[in-house]
């Protein structure tokens, strides 16, 4: 068990990484995207807009090419990235 959460953390660190990188644009326009979890088991990870990311109407795009298919490609471990809304 204790080496699942490190796993985790590990997983988490990695993607926070990435997204550090995505934030930086997101932030030029108002917004931001939160990492809500990460499960290193099925390689899933769902992150939720903020700020004027909510309701736009480029996020499914954004989401889409700016988060899923860079936190995939980026981050072998990540094999599907899921949108919570707010």
């Amino acid at each position: 068990m204790l080496n699942m959460a490190k796993n985790k953390d590990e997983l988490r660190r990695d993607v926070e990484k990435v997204l550090d990188v995505v934030r930086q644009s997101l932030a030029m326009h108002g917004g931001n995207v939160e990492v809500v979890d990460v499960e290193p088991e099925s390689g899933t990870v769902s992150v939720r807009f903020q700020g004027a990311c909510v309701g736009c109407p480029l996020s499914a795009m954004t989401f889409q090419a700016g988060i899923e298919d860079t936190l995939t490609e980026l981050v072998p471990d990540v094999r599907r990235v899921v949108q919570i809304e707010a």
